[in-house]
Parts: C-alpha cells; structure tokens; sequence
C-alpha cells in the first residue's frame, strides 16, 4: 500500500450510507490513525437483509485487505449478530486466514469493552423491535454475560438519526431502573447520536455505558497499541485506554 499513516491505518466497512458515525468515529480517534471507509447500503434494517449483506462485507475485506491496511474493522452489530456469537467467530477467522490481516467485528469490539469494565450483566437498548432483539440478546449470552433485557424503541431504520440523545437517555434509564442490580448498560447500533449522554448516564446511574462508537475508538487503540485517553465519552476512553 502507498498511503500509511504513522500510528496505523484501519480499513472500516459501514453498513449502510448513514452520516454520523464515522464523523464521530474519526473525530475521537487519536491523531497519527488513519482511516479507510468503504460501504455498504443495508437499508431496511432486518434480519433477511442482515444475513443477505455478507457477501459484500466479504467483497470489501478483501479491498481493504489488497490495500494492506493494518486492522479492518466490519461495522454493524447485526449482520453478524444474526449469524450468532459463535458463527460470528468462524466468519472472522475465515477471513483472518485467508487474508492474514487482523479482523474485528463491531460485537466483538463490545464483548471486549463489557469485559474491560466488568459489565457480568447488563441492560440493553436497541432501535429494533420484535425477534431480532431476543437474536441480540442471545449473543450476547453466548458471549458469556447475563443480559435482563433488550429493549427497543419503535423507530423507523431510516429514521434513527433524528431521536434525540435526551429520548435516547430517558429510554436507557428507565430500562436501568427495572434493573439496578446489573453492572452496566448496552446501546446497540451506531445509527443513533448518543454520544453526548453517554457519560451524563453514567454519573447519572453510577454504571459504565458500552457504545458502539467508543467501542471502536477503544479497540482499535488497543490492536494499534495506542494509548491514549479520551475526555468526556465515558469510562472505557477515559479510564481503560
């Protein structure tokens, strides 16, 4: 590859053509990353479409793959949720071989962070409703942790953006307070702008808060052997860097 950037480069795939996310992404990277994103166009957000999606995500690793990139990182929890904790793990390792490129999915990025902070049971907010939510949850136990709830907020897919985090934070502390005996609270999916409340949540409830976006800011540090501390996003960047 002819363009490297001095503290690594990591090759993103975003599920959909969604602004926001990789804004945020970027923004709370440390300087000296390098980021390459390619896309997908998932657009409808369900589970038919999730397992349809992993040819491309297959065609894009190996792009990012031929760039010799340092990490390659496939966004979004769901399409490989679906494919459940352990099918997630021969996927990754597929291509692993295959291209001989370190490879993390966005669920693995968030075990390890629950782990990290010693999230043993947790609560879960999602934008998704019905089945696929018990499919999260389900992951997630596979992964070893207690999940007392996967809640969802009747959202459209497309949509999702224009919740506010102030929604967003009364959904997660309601959920929190039915359940205050757990150690943390998830928000799935990086389609929604939460970033903001994250640490108001957690000096609010006393509780680490697992988000996506600092999930992968966070994993990323650790498989470039960066360390380096971010303000303001909660525990996992402030503390556990």
């Amino acid at each position: 590859m002819a363009f490297m950037s001095w503290r690594g480069t990591v090759g993103v795939i975003k599920p959909t053509m969604r602004p926001g996310s990789l804004e945020e992404f970027i923004r709370l990277l440390p300087e000296g990353i390098g980021v390459i994103p390619l896309f997908l166009n998932i657009r409808e957000g369900g589970e038919a479409e999730f397992r349809q999606a992993l040819d491309a995500y297959e065609d894009r690793v190996a792009e990012l793959a031929a760039l010799k990139v340092d990490l390659i990182h496939p966004e979004g929890a769901p399409p490989f949720m679906v494919h459940g904790f352990e099918g997630e793990r021969a996927i990754v390792k597929r291509w692993e071989e295959s291209h001989g490129i370190p490879i993390m999915t966005a669920g693995q990025t968030q075990v390890e962070a629950m782990s990290a902070l010693d999230m043993q049971s947790f609560v879960g907010l999602t934008y998704f409703t019905g089945e696929i939510n018990d499919t999260f949850a389900r992951y997630f136990v596979d992964a070893g942790f207690d999940v007392r709830a996967m809640e969802g907020i009747d959202v459209p897919f497309t949509e999702v953006a224009r919740l506010s985090s102030r929604e967003i934070y009364a959904s997660a502390k309601r959920a929190y307070l039915q359940h205050p005996d757990v150690d943390g609270i998830y928000l799935l999916g990086s389609g929604w702008r939460v970033l903001d409340m994250v640490q108001t949540l957690e000096e609010d409830l006393d509780v680490p808060v697992v988000h996506p976006v600092a999930a992968r800011v966070w994993a990323v540090q650790r498989k470039l052997h960066v360390r380096q501390s971010v303000l303001g996003y909660g525990r996992l960047l402030e503390e556990l860097p």
